[in-house]
């Protein structure tokens, strides 16, 4: 399976058609290591020879991240996207730098099944992403 199929998968399990434009982004942000925000994408994306506006690449990840195919975190006043796993996960966010770290949290589950339990709660969903300083930043 090639990477545009893989992507289109993506989408379409998301409701979403496979454009030109979210092709790019999801190129693009497959390639990054860590979160990036908008401005951070389109540069890579136009450093790479793409001809995609800035505002296609703020729209383009608000509708993935609507969708469930990014996740999207808040950092210092700014947003952030990934393309994380598609197993349920949780994050530890680093609030200097802007590194993002995948985590199972079966504590969390643990947590919010009993914390439902005792209040007669039907949980549909949940998130937890955890603000902090990374180990480098910490120093």
């Amino acid at each position: 399976m090639t990477a545009t199929d893989r992507f289109e998968a993506v989408l379409r399990g998301a409701g979403l058609r496979l454009t030109a434009p979210r092709l790019a982004v999801l190129q693009a942000i497959a390639g990054a290591a860590d979160s990036v925000t908008a401005q951070e994408l389109h540069y890579r994306m136009r450093s790479g020879g793409a001809r995609t506006g800035l505002t296609t690449v703020y729209r383009t990840l608000s509708a993935l991240a609507d969708a469930g195919v990014l996740d999207r975190f808040e950092s210092a006043g700014e947003q952030s996207f990934r393309l994380c796993g598609a197993e349920h996960h949780h994050h530890l966010v680093c609030v200097r730098c802007g590194v993002v770290e995948e985590v199972e949290g079966a504590e969390v589950e643990a947590w919010v099944e009993r914390t439902a339990k005792a209040k007669r709660f039907r949980v549909t969903s949940h998130s937890a992403d955890i603000y902090g300083r990374c180990r480098r930043c910490a120093r």
